[in-house]
């Protein structure tokens, strides 16, 4: 019996982040955590201060015939109220907020230092915003006369079937292996788009005339959701994103058969699967 579900999408009952399936969202996910802990120390802090300044210059003050709260003289809490300076905690209270920006810091600098790291990719892809749907090209094997593009248009209401998700889902979304090191080339060919996928922690703005570019690796299989998120016209909620993880033998399968027939006519020439699996070995840096 399955205990745990994969978040790979948004759901009404989610609070957090959706489950990563990359290295770098498990990065941003534990960076969160990390910050969100000094986070906890400081409202603790300040909660208590604010709650022993309360007690000592209101209550103390404004209430000395109860016997519990009133240990400390009028005299001395009348002083208290006149003090304006202190060197100790001046010095305190501007140390610790800089060191605990330090520990905040260094890894909020190596984080997006490693995720414009250039690698060398075993995959490339493009995907190309219009108003309103993508269009992903795959163009590594151009030289061997293997391309493929197509349209990922959103499914409409009146055509979705049973645990489908509303405006979410595509009829063709980008089929890419686990395990690989990707690339990923955003562009737009009339305005602004962003193409984003929170699972794989991933967000690239496409800009007409301009490519921009950044790099996935699948740890597990799966389908995942995303969104346009830059405003670009009036159906903007309607281009999503779906990316299906797949393992690597069926990512080849997917080149070589779709919707059981072959999907270039290069692909008769090839008389068995095998010399497939050997092309894609060899142009994607894989040994098996």
């Amino acid at each position: 019996m399955t205990l745990y579900t994969k978040h790979n999408h948004s759901t009404p009952t989610l609070t957090g982040f959706q489950d990563s399936a990359s290295p770098i969202m498990e990065s941003l996910v534990d960076l969160h955590n990390y910050i969100f802990f000094y986070l906890v120390l400081i409202l603790v802090l300040v909660m208590w201060l604010i709650g022993c300044i309360v007690y000592d210059f209101y209550y103390k003050i404004h209430f000395p015939f109860i016997h519990y709260i009133s240990w400390t003289n009028r005299i001395q809490l009348s002083w208290n109220r006149r003090v304006s300076h202190g060197e100790i905690i001046e010095i305190i209270w501007t140390l610790l907020p800089s060191y605990i920006l330090v520990l905040i810091a260094v890894p909020s600098f190596v984080l997006p230092f490693s995720m414009e790291q250039v690698l060398n990719p075993n995959l490339s892809f493009k995907a190309i915003g219009h108003q309103w749907y993508w269009s992903y090209e795959y163009s590594d094997y151009l030289n061997h006369g293997f391309v493929m593009g197509f349209d990922s248009n959103m499914v409409y209401e009146d055509e979705l079937n049973t645990g489908d998700f509303r405006l979410l889902q595509v009829y063709h979304p980008v089929i890419l292996p686990t395990g690989l090191h990707i690339r990923v080339i955003v562009t737009s060919i009339d305005v602004l788009h962003s193409w984003a996928v929170p699972s794989l922690g991933i967000k690239l703005d496409g800009i007409p005339g301009r490519l921009n570019q950044g790099f996935i690796y699948l740890k597990r299989e799966g389908v995942f959701y995303g969104q346009c998120s830059e405003l670009c016209g009036v159906d903007h909620g309607f281009m999503p994103v779906v990316v299906k993880a797949v393992d690597y033998n069926e990512y080849v399968k997917h080149f070589l058969c779709q919707d059981g027939q072959l999907c270039y006519n290069q692909a008769q020439e090839l008389r068995k699967f095998k010399e497939w699996v050997s092309l894609f070995d060899k142009y994607s840096g894989i040994k098996r």
